[in-house]
């Protein structure tokens, strides 16, 4: 396992067959297809999560992610194992930016590799649901004309403004 992590830096862990990563720079989504394509794979399926310009009706400026890695990298290799096993996948990639993701640019890939597409599709789905409900990833939702609002990484639900004491 590789692990190396200030910022601006690429923060992997790698077991067989298994990519986690957190980086800031910008995904790479050819890199992460290459960490799956497998002649044993009959099915490569790509989830690609990107900043959209709306949240609940409001004009969104840009999001900011953070976590701590060493926790959020477990986490996610964790994670990434289970979903293998679970979906007899060839290989699984799951890479989650850091920082500033302006409109437009994507905040997190995951790619996996099956034998056959029922298992890819359903293996891609699920490591995107535990991913945004388990890893210790935070984002700073930053609305136009507003002060952002920090918020656990999960799906619908509002941020609560964190005051500065």
């Amino acid at each position: 396992m590789a692990a190396n992590g200030a910022a601006g830096d690429v923060m992997i862990r790698e077991d067989e067959s298994i990519s986690v990563e957190l980086t800031y720079d910008h995904l790479d989504v050819v890199s992460v297809m290459n960490k799956v394509k497998s002649p044993k794979a009959g099915a490569v399926v790509l989830f690609a999560g990107t900043t959209r310009d709306t949240f609940n009706s409001k004009p969104v400026k840009q999001l900011q992610y953070t976590s701590y890695p060493p926790l959020a990298l477990h986490t996610l290799l964790k994670l990434a194992k289970e979903v293998k096993e679970k979906h007899s996948l060839v290989a699984i990639a799951m890479i989650h930016r850091l920082g500033v993701v302006p409109i437009g640019e994507e905040s997190i890939l995951i790619a996996v590799s099956a034998p056959h597409r029922q298992a890819a599709w359903r293996a891609g789905e699920e490591a995107l649901e535990v991913c945004k409900e388990k890893v210790e990833v935070w984002k700073l939702e930053e609305f136009e004309g507003e002060e952002g609002v920090w918020r656990a990484n999960r799906d619908g639900a509002v941020g609560v403004k964190v005051e500065k004491g």
